[in-house]
């Protein structure tokens, strides 16, 4: 019965090593974890102050850019002035092109006019 008893109480500390061991090991695991979920929490923290600073930067630009669009449509009414100048222009190199022609065939006619006389 002794033989009983000292294989009782060596299985006995043989489980409660085990057990010891096992709680170790997945206290170990849990604090893995934890400081895992520590470190990710803290990059979370991170990464939203960072994407803050691109929302003011962001909104910033949407500022600007709606300042630009005011700009831009002011001068709408200048573009429409210097595209009725362009085509004013076209027109008066057009008349000038026919002018020049018609320049160069009354100074063939003054010329030949001159030759035929005589002196």
């Amino acid at each position: 019965m002794e033989d009983d008893k000292e294989q009782r109480d060596e299985l006995a500390e043989a489980l409660n090593d085990l057990f010891r061991s096992v709680s170790a090991m997945i206290k170990t695991e849990l604090q893995g974890t934890y400081n895992l979920l520590e470190l990710l929490e803290k990059m979370n923290l991170k990464v939203a102050e960072e994407y803050k600073g691109f929302g003011d930067v962001a909104s910033g630009l949407r500022v600007f850019v709606e300042q630009l669009k005011c700009k831009s449509s002011s001068f709408d009414e200048y573009v429409h002035q210097i595209d009725a100048i362009e085509q004013q222009v076209t027109e008066f190199e057009a008349a000038i092109t026919m002018l020049d022609g018609y320049v160069s065939m009354l100074e063939t006619k003054v010329q030949s006019a001159y030759q035929i006389r005589p002196s």
